[in-house]
């Protein structure tokens, strides 16, 4: 067994492959030098600069490996070996797009694409994603005793190292105790704003790396919700309350039953959000409802039409769906 879980999963959650991939260093230069066209080897070198040729040609294999580059070998003379960029390589910088403008939003000012403040913050906002310490502390604060006994895959001493990490990337803060009681940890509205490059980078593995990734599901949307859904207050006036619910497929989509949903409901007052919370109403006042892709395509793409919106005040539910879209992407 591994040392930092109590059973090991055998793949990583929604997002986690292609976000690893972007704090690997050079990884995005050599995608990016790619989108004026193919490029030899030495031609690369040249465009990136400072890269030693023998590290140079480790990560470009390693992108060819996994689909993001593709090699031509060119008969004429002289002979001749080139890269170009695929289609998985655009669906990676199309992440890495979302993600850089994800860090120039940090509370200690933008962090460079690249560096090493940048690959730190990756890395910790994965383990807080993949060991679900994001998705458990999107609900309430929790201290870290109460984390273990939330979250039983990983030990004691993983779940102190990544909530550590993500400490001193600022992603979690600590907040005031009571006499006696250990100190509980919140996430940061910077956190809540990475919804965006989580959901972009599910979608990417989706697209084009289904095959060896973990898709995205109805409790990763779930948890996206409780991420973002305190966001929206500047973006929504007025109060109600809304239920935002995914399902399994187009079929449950119509016939909707409650035990194959999850979701949470959201409740504002005075342009203010008071509750948000994993459960289901039977008869809320609003609701938003779609599959997993629906709400992909509505929280990245600003489509809320790619929902169902219905209740009574079917206006405020559309509210709501906007209100995230541009919160997470403005």
């Amino acid at each position: 067994m591994h040392a930092d879980s109590r059973s090991s999963p055998a793949r990583a959650r929604a997002g986690g492959t292609v976000l690893s991939l972007l704090a690997t260093p050079l990884s995005v230069p050599i995608l990016r030098a790619h989108l004026e066209g193919p490029l030899r080897l030495p031609d690369l070198r040249e465009h990136i600069g400072g890269a030693a040729q023998t590290t140079l040609r480790g990560k470009v294999g390693n992108l060819r490996g996994i689909g993001a580059l593709e090699r031509h070998v060119r008969s004429a003379m002289p002979y001749t070996v080139e890269n170009s960029l695929t289609p998985s390589g655009h669906g990676i910088l199309a992440v890495a797009d979302v993600v850089e403008s994800w860090l120039d939003r940090a509370p200690q000012g933008p962090i460079p694409f690249g560096s090493e403040a940048a690959k730190g913050a990756i890395r910790s906002l994965v383990g807080g994603w993949g060991s679900t310490i994001l998705r458990a502390l999107a609900a309430r604060p929790l201290s870290l005793t109460e984390l273990d006994n939330v979250i039983t895959d990983l030990s004691y001493p993983s779940l102190e190292r990544r909530l550590s990490a993500m400490h001193a990337a600022r992603q979690v803060e600590a907040r005031p105790s009571e006499v006696g009681k250990a100190k509980p940890y919140a996430v940061t509205e910077w956190t809540r704003q990475a919804v965006a490059p989580l959901i972009a980078a599910g979608r990417c593995e989706c697209e084009h790396f289904a095959e060896t990734t973990e898709p995205m599901g109805r409790l990763d949307v779930e948890a996206a919700f409780l991420l973002a859904s305190p966001l929206i207050a500047r973006e929504v006036e007025g109060s109600g309350s809304c239920l935002l619910a995914v399902s399994a497929d187009e079929k449950t989509d119509q016939q909707k039953p409650h035990s194959s949903l999850a979701g949470v409901h959201v409740e504002v007052r005075n342009g203010e959000v008071v509750s948000c919370a994993s459960r289901l109403e039977q008869d809320p006042q609003a609701w938003a409802l779609g599959t997993v892709a629906s709400w992909v395509e509505a929280i990245l793409d600003g489509r809320p039409d790619s929902l169902r919106l219905g209740g009574r005040t079917q206006d405020f539910a559309r509210s709501l769906v906007e209100g995230i879209h541009v919160a997470l992407t403005t």
